[in-house]
């Protein structure tokens, strides 16, 4: 509608009052609220077909012809041009979930999609959107207080950890390796940035690098340095290095005034070249009579520092970024050293090896064996681009995975069998509810079950069998869907390994929650061209 017949309000005299500009535009009511859920359940239905361990991929092409391929949720909402405020708020679920515990963005994803289709039906019968927001409130406090009593492991072992590795990568792009040597992998890195019970992901690195079969990803004890050496001439290999790290420039020190120099002689501009050498020469001889085989310098270096470095047989980077500063210092034991001035001994770190490997036109730089070991890299590898991004988003979501089932409470079932047990427990717990509140929180149970029906569906079951089974299944024990070397079937997911972090779970039922009361409650769309 024209503002100039939305944006009117009445008054005393009965003249209209314009409120709104003449280009705004005013959705109400029956029409606002189905506009958004419609653009809600749209967002979860991109994402639902990714779901699960046989889920598919999606291809994602941009207006410059760059090209994602991917089936993380996350990465398929982030990279979609989403306009209506509506699904953004449920792309926003997603980016919440990602941010808030590494994994489940999908499933918040479904799970919102499906609460709206269910407050859809409500309100087609003219029950109020407060009561709808209130009971789908009510069933969230029951089945979070449900999800603690499914809880099977809070002291977790290096076993249960590739668990959840594994399960949070199946399904996901990992080229030629296995979901089940990369969780060996990562739980061995997230172990090495684990202290008193808490993991500073600064330690754990993950750098990519394409050329070579995703076979050749490895983990790295210590840091990979994404720097070429200062000079041709300096080794490309060092054993039981003693290592600097520097956090100053490296060449002759510029006034903060402005002076002019007046050479009137040759003797005075060679005195004063002299002067300058002796300068950027004791940089060099300072590293040197320190000891010193590998200098990483935050700084910049002059060139004739950098020439009388490789003179003298160190390994020496510049301009060398903070975050890999600090992931040299954990690794390697050193302090960082603003002044080159009587460096001490217990300023400098040390590793058992720093070596050079050349990559197509560019060279990294290996930092490996460490004295202090708090440092680690995944070094992810990939025949193609698109291989190796997706392979890098699988190992994120793994490592994320493993901390957040460390830091925040342990595991539960995997493979919709926890979904299924609470959905049963919501429903359960709906006939002590009086009014019309009771219909809202038997919609979220409901809600929980699309979880399970599209796991089935996504791996070729009948939805609906596949449902009915693991709820039989459930009654006499934990059952979900299972894929397993090509087989689907209706299993114990423990006893085949897949678990899931209980709080992603948490973090699934408050975010989808929330995301589709809020937009449960809109009457009133105003936007402005």
């Amino acid at each position: 509608m024209a503002g100039s017949q939305s944006g009117q309000q009445q008054r005393g005299g009965g003249r209209p009052m314009l409120i709104l500009g003449e280009d705004a535009e005013r959705t109400q009511g029956k029409d606002a609220r189905s506009s958004n859920i419609s653009a809600g359940k749209a967002v979860a239905e991109t994402v639902r077909t990714t779901l699960g361990p046989r889920g598919m991929d999606k291809m994602l092409v941009n207006d410059t012809g760059d090209v994602v391929i991917t089936n993380d949720g996350a990465t398929i909402l982030d990279e979609m041009d989403i306009d209506h405020p509506a699904a953004q708020m449920l792309v926003e679920v997603t980016e919440s979930q990602e941010e808030s515990v590494g994994d489940g963005t999908t499933t918040a994803g479904v799970l919102a999609g499906q609460l709206l289709s269910e407050a859809e039906d409500f309100l087609d019968q003219d029950i109020h959107p407060t009561t709808i927001a209130e009971g789908y409130g009510l069933a969230r406090d029951i089945a979070l207080d449900v999800l603690e009593d499914e809880v099977i492991e809070e002291d977790l072992d290096d076993e249960t950890l590739e668990a959840v590795a594994e399960s949070s990568m199946t399904g996901k792009g990992t080229g030629g390796l296995t979901a089940e040597s990369l969780a060996e992998d990562i739980v061995s890195a997230v172990r090495t940035a684990q202290e008193n019970g808490t993991v500073n992901r600064a330690d754990l690195n993950i750098v990519t690098q394409s050329g070579e079969s995703s076979s050749a990803t490895r983990l790295v004890d210590g840091v990979i340095v994404d720097d070429e050496p200062l000079d041709e001439g300096m080794p490309r290999s060092v054993e039981n290095a003693t290592i600097a790290v520097v956090d100053k420039d490296l060449e002759t020190a510029e006034t903060s005034i402005d002076v002019e120099y007046n050479v009137q002689s040759a003797d005075q501009l060679d005195a004063a070249v002299e002067s300058e050498q002796r300068e950027l020469k004791a940089y060099a001889d300072a590293l040197v009579d320190a000891g010193v085989d590998v200098a990483f310098v935050t700084g910049d270096v002059a060139d004739m520092t950098a020439g009388y470095l490789a003179n003298a047989g160190l390994l020496a980077f510049e301009s060398v970024d903070d975050d890999t500063a600090q992931s040299i210092v954990s690794a390697t034991g050193a302090s960082r050293v603003a002044s080159l001035d009587d460096i001490a001994a217990d300023e400098l770190g040390a590793a058992e090896s720093v070596h050079v490997e050349k990559f197509d036109d560019s060279e990294m730089t290996f930092v490996e064996g460490g004295t202090a070991g708090e440092s680690v890299s995944i070094f992810v590898r990939g025949g193609t681009g698109h291989v190796m991004d997706e392979l890098e988003r699988a190992v994120e979501d793994g490592v994320d995975a493993v901390i957040t089932a460390i830091e925040r409470g342990g595991v539960v079932p995997g493979a919709a069998s926890t979904e299924i047990r609470v959905a049963r427990a919501v429903r359960d717990a709906a006939a002590g509810i009086e009014g019309r509140q009771q219909l809202a929180v038997e919609a979220f149970a409901n809600a929980l079950d699309a979880i399970p029906r599209t796991l089935a569906e996504n791996a070729g079951m009948d939805p609906i069998d596949g449902l009915v089974e693991v709820r039989a299944a459930n009654e006499s024990g934990r059952a979900g869907i299972v894929v397993e070397d090509g087989d689907v079937t209706v299993a114990d997911p423990t006893a085949h390994g897949i678990l899931d972090p209980v709080a992603v779970k948490e973090e699934v039922l408050a975010s989808a929650t929330e995301a589709a009361t809020m937009i449960v409650r809109i009457d009133d769309v105003i936007s402005a061209e």
